[in-house]
């Protein structure tokens, strides 16, 4: 007994000592507190009423210049760890058969926030992309999962933000930076969501806004933003994002977007003006999940790791669901053609933390074939259907592609 005593009050000792010293969060919700360089037109409280009332036609006038006469497209990335893989092959393969658009919108969570610099930039990058978020790159992503949740229970904010933030910050390069500016004085828009957790509020992020500063400055801040979207608590060390209103300064501590919201088009408070999306209306949704909606049941081991994995995993499900849904009401209010796609219920997926490189890149090729054969979108209500009649029968052999019929969706929505 007096071992196990000791061993917890050495374990705690280790625990204090690991923990990094932080200023104090804004005192305020609403405060103003913005990354010092950067005025408050660079990010959005998620339920800030008021700045998304006076930004949004500005914003949303940006993205109806910028698509000219044609239609509006927009993309939305969601989160979903090694999933990603999908939503990179999905990409790749899009480029490969031409049916890839330049979407106006970009929006990005989690493993999605970091494939939406690339989706932005379009198929020149693509190559870039599966460097920076192929097998070879994130295999060691983790190393041992429950190593990885160990020491972050030891050592919850220590100085090395470990390999994420390597991963990160050696693709977010002064060309990728230069390149995003260029594409956002067009009017195109790139938006990554993050958690704050002292707020526990989303908050939207704007990537454009971010690089058009320019300079070493806006590489950090871009770069701390993608690596504060994507870290999964517990996984990961959240980020602190040093803001100021001009007379104080704050540390303001930011997890995977992910917590609050896996995937979005638009804030929720949207719902209260919808006239400020007037502009998007008849435009083009097409939303990539790298993850499954559904799942066949599976045993879950006793065991501490499988246990909050799962249950990460069930939230980030549920949570999707809602989204979609939400997207949906969202789209026919202005008659906006949606369409998503998925990882089906019967491909044989891992956990979202298993970042195998032999998995990966199954992963990435079944989605490129898809998309290279226009097998890639389904409209919500088929996704539906094509999982539930997955449900019905025992996986076996190859899995097919989230749509069987090429000839729904050939060129993008219907």
């Amino acid at each position: 007994m007096r071992r196990i005593a000791l061993l917890l009050w050495v374990l705690f000792l280790l625990a204090a000592c690991g923990t990094a010293t932080r200023r104090p969060p804004p005192p305020r919700l609403i405060s103003g507190a913005v990354p010092e360089g950067y005025t408050d037109r660079v990010r959005l409280l998620a339920s800030d009423v008021e700045q998304f009332t006076r930004r949004s036609p500005e914003f949303f006038q940006g993205i109806r210049d910028a698509a000219g006469s044609g239609d509006i497209d927009i993309l939305a990335l969601s989160g979903g760890g090694a999933g990603g893989a999908f939503g990179v092959g999905a990409l790749a393969g899009l480029s490969r058969a031409h049916l890839r658009p330049p979407y106006e919108l970009v929006t990005g969570v989690s493993v999605g926030a970091l494939m939406a610099p690339f989706a932005y930039l379009g198929p020149d990058w693509d190559v870039a992309m599966q460097q920076a978020l192929g097998g070879d790159a994130t295999a060691q992503l983790l190393g041992s999962p429950a190593r990885t949740l160990f020491t972050r229970l030891l050592f919850p904010m220590g100085r090395n933000h470990g390999r994420l933030f390597a991963l990160v910050d050696h693709f977010v390069t002064p060309e990728m930076i230069a390149a995003v500016a260029r594409e956002n004085a067009k009017g195109r828009r790139l938006v990554v969501a993050t958690t704050d957790l002292d707020k526990s509020e989303t908050v939207l992020w704007d990537m454009g806004g971010i690089a058009a500063l320019g300079g070493e400055t806006a590489r950090q801040t871009f770069r701390d933003v993608l690596v504060a979207s994507a870290s999964v608590p517990g996984m990961f060390p959240p980020v602190l994002i040093h803001v100021t209103d001009g007379v104080h300064h704050y540390d303001e501590m930011h997890v995977d977007g992910s917590v609050t919201t896996p995937v979005f088009t638009t804030p929720l408070i949207a719902e209260l003006h919808p006239e400020a999306l007037s502009m998007l209306h008849d435009a083009n949704l097409y939303m990539i999940v790298n993850s499954q909606m559904h799942h066949f049941p599976r045993e879950t081991p006793l065991q501490t790791l499988p246990v909050l994995t799962s249950s990460f995993g069930a939230g980030l499900t549920y949570k999707t669901r809602e989204s979609v849904a939400e997207t949906i009401a969202f789209s026919r209010q202005l008659n906006i053609r949606f369409v998503m796609t998925s990882i089906p219920a019967d491909y044989p997926m891992n956990s979202f933390i298993d970042f195998n490189k032999k998995d990966m890149l199954a992963l990435f090729n079944y989605a490129a074939d898809c998309a290279a054969q226009g097998r890639l979108w389904v409209t919500p209500e088929q996704g539906l259907r094509r999982n539930l009649m997955a449900h019905s029968i025992t996986p076996s052999g190859p899995p097919s592609c989230p749509t069987e019929d090429p000839a729904i969706t050939p060129h993008g929505p219907p």
